[in-house]
């Protein structure tokens, strides 16, 4: 037997989530899968923090990306694990994994959105994000959605988070003029001389987004990563060229508000021919091996900056993922549960 801290929903949410949403508990747990199980036990070293998991806090809902968390369960993410006992054929214990776990130090899970780890010449922690669901997100969404061309304009809003610092890289490296937004002044600074954007901006300090835009893009955009939605899209549809593409991974300006705001400039799409298509990284995950192929040489030979923001400690877990929907977080969201 061991003892199990875990994260708590303590019931649905509406509005922005508090730290108050969530409790820490910690429950005996039998180290030891049952006869004949087909599971695979893990103790978890690492946890993702990720704006999407904002739509499982709230009532269930068939709209929803996915399944809602349970009032009085352990909360559910991506985590970055190391088996201890395996009924999987595919697993054995002391493998490294990554994939869906709860939020705690010992998960059961059966194996299916879960992804060996091979390479541990990288930090374990990188499986969170840039080796992981969010950098699956940005070269899915980047390549395979935008089709870009090099010499292309390209904006990505949300810039500094773990899926945006990455979009800016990959579309530099296609040769792509690339401008970022980010709400504080440390994070535009971080977007120009980090991650190497062309141009950055403190939407905050804008009084008119579309003319923040223009400035930044007198010849129009071709190319939009849209992280935030609400104000920001509006504003980006007057300036999007013809044929440009949107590649829509996320709003998050919409996920706490209980009626979302609406878009008014969508005839643009129609002069402007403008394709836009949501995505789910989920859809992309047979392209995995082929992410690893091109961003583990990208890494190890230093073309990628990658930044994170460290909470140490599973009890700090509620005060980091609440911390994404006020900004706070500057990089990829990680929670620390065990460094091995």
């Amino acid at each position: 037997m061991a003892t199990n801290k875990q994260v708590i929903l303590r019931d649905y949410v509406s509005g922005f989530p508090k730290e108050s949403d969530f409790e820490i508990t910690t429950t005996n747990f039998e180290l030891r899968l049952p006869e004949g199980s087909n599971s695979v036990l893990v103790k978890n070293l690492y946890l993702s923090c990720d704006p999407y998991m904002r739509s499982r806090m709230g009532k269930p809902s068939a709209f929803a990306l996915a399944q809602a968390f349970t009032p009085g369960k352990p909360i559910l993410g991506f985590g970055v694990s190391r088996v201890i006992e395996s009924g999987h054929p595919d697993y054995k214990q002391g493998d490294l994994l990554w994939g869906i776990v709860g939020w705690e130090e010992y998960s059961v899970v059966t194996p299916e959105m879960h992804f060996k780890i091979h390479d541990t010449d990288v930090p374990l922690s990188y499986y969170t994000g840039l080796l992981g669901m969010p950098g699956m997100t940005a070269y899915a969404g980047f390549h395979e959605v935008c089709s870009p061309k090099k010499g292309e304009t390209v904006y990505v809003s949300a810039a500094s988070g773990a899926v945006g610092q990455l979009v800016g890289q990959f579309a530099k490296m296609m040769g792509c003029y690339v401008v970022g937004s980010a709400g504080s002044t440390e994070k535009v600074d971080l977007l120009k001389n980090k991650f190497g954007f062309d141009d950055a901006f403190n939407y905050k300090d804008e009084g008119d987004l579309s003319a923040a835009l223009k400035r930044c893009f007198p010849k129009g955009i071709d190319i939009y990563f849209e992280n935030v939605g609400g104000k920001m899209l509006d504003a980006v549809l007057l300036n999007m060229n013809m044929h440009g593409r949107i590649a829509v991974c996320g709003m998050i300006s919409q996920y706490n508000l209980e009626d979302q705001e609406g878009v008014h400039n969508l005839t643009s799409i129609i002069y402007k021919r403008i394709r836009i298509q949501g995505f789910v990284v989920f859809d992309f995950f047979d392209k995995y091996s082929k992410f690893l192929e091109f961003v583990i040489p990208c890494i190890k030979e230093e073309k990628i900056a990658y930044v994170e923001d460290v909470a140490e400690g599973l009890e700090k877990g509620p005060e980091a993922l609440v911390g994404l929907f006020y900004g706070k977080n500057v990089g990829k969201q990680v929670v620390v549960v065990a460094r091995e």
